[in-house]
């Protein structure tokens, strides 16, 4: 019967020198379902997952992946979990079927398995009719399908995502997406790290939120969404000039730190009161006598949620 819980991470720490990588982080990934680990660079993601794969030691906690620890199980857990990073890691002068053959003999199939895995993985990525081009004349779309394609061969009961989508055109994002959703619904149990609020949204069940190493919110998308505790105002300005002044202009309506892009004009303010709130910001700016391009009320996103729990986007770079 299999666990529950496919991964429990329990205050795992690592640090590199000085530095604190991760800060006793904690969560747990039911079995047959997507967890979403949603950070900005330098948050503490990645190496959350090589730990979880047995490619780094951890300073202290534990965790356990598919019933097995991390550390006095590293051998055995190699065999049932897959991984695929940012950067497609496949042989450039093998061909795609050779890729994959060569990662099945690595898991110890025989070369008949190993051939007709390749074979099934190729047509189920839709990259058969270059199977037996090199890698290295793929384009980046299908490296990435290819690098996922490898961490399947050995059919993993949990999948690691490192933000697979890097790089990726938005139609190159909206295909992996798919295979992504299809693997989910084949009961395979997936840990996913992004950058991109929309893939969060889309593919998790759940969502851990980390920054700077520590675990700072986690819950459905929609929960999340919550936390902001209203809608959010947009507007763009005729005059960037007129940025501060508008800012202060809408203070009073302001449920939350605003957020700005001063080359663009553009300003996002955290609101509550429903529709009567444009009529109020239209109302404070034209007293101001501050000029609008642009003004829209809309419901909360993941970025909003990001800007409210940590002071920054989830996209922006960590120091």
């Amino acid at each position: 019967m299999p666990e529950r819980e496919a991964v429990v991470v329990e205050d795992l720490r690592k640090s590199f020198g000085s530095v604190t990588a991760l800060d006793g982080i904690s969560f747990a990934v039911p079995t047959g379902t997507v967890l979403g680990l949603l950070g900005p660079n330098g948050a503490g993601k990645t190496t959350a997952i090589k730990i979880l794969t047995t490619l780094l030691l951890p300073d202290g906690g534990r965790a356990r992946v598919a019933g097995f620890d991390v550390v006095a199980d590293a051998v055995p857990l190699r065999s049932v979990i897959g991984l695929a990073g940012q950067y497609a890691a496949v042989d450039e002068n093998l061909s795609g079927r050779e890729n994959l053959e060569l990662v099945g003999r690595l898991y110890h199939l025989s070369r008949a398995d190993a051939r007709g895995r390749a074979a099934e993985l190729l047509e189920q990525f839709n990259i058969a009719e270059a199977g037996d081009r090199l890698a290295k004349t793929y384009s980046g779309g299908m490296r990435r399908r290819l690098d996922l394609a490898a961490s399947l061969v050995a059919r993993p009961a949990v999948l690691f995502l490192d933000e697979p989508t890097t790089g990726l055109d938005p139609r190159g994002r909206l295909d992996l997406w798919e295979m992504i959703e299809q693997l989910v619904a084949d009961g395979t149990t997936i840990v996913l790290t992004t950058q991109y609020l929309e893939e969060a949204e889309r593919l998790a069940d759940e969502i851990v939120v980390i920054d700077c190493g520590q675990v700072i919110a986690t819950g459905t998308a929609d929960e999340l969404k919550s936390k902001v505790g209203g809608d959010v105002l947009e507007l763009t300005l005729v005059r960037k000039t007129d940025v501060r002044k508008a800012i202060t202009a809408l203070r009073a309506l302001a449920a939350g730190e605003p957020k700005v892009d001063t080359d663009a004009a553009h300003i996002t303010v955290p609101v509550q009161g429903g529709a009567a709130v444009l009529a109020d910001a239209v109302r404070k700016l034209d007293r101001a006598r501050i000029k609008i391009a642009d003004l829209a009320l809309r419901r909360p996103t993941l970025d909003d949620v990001f800007l409210a729990l940590t002071g920054h986007g989830a996209e922006e770079t960590a120091a």
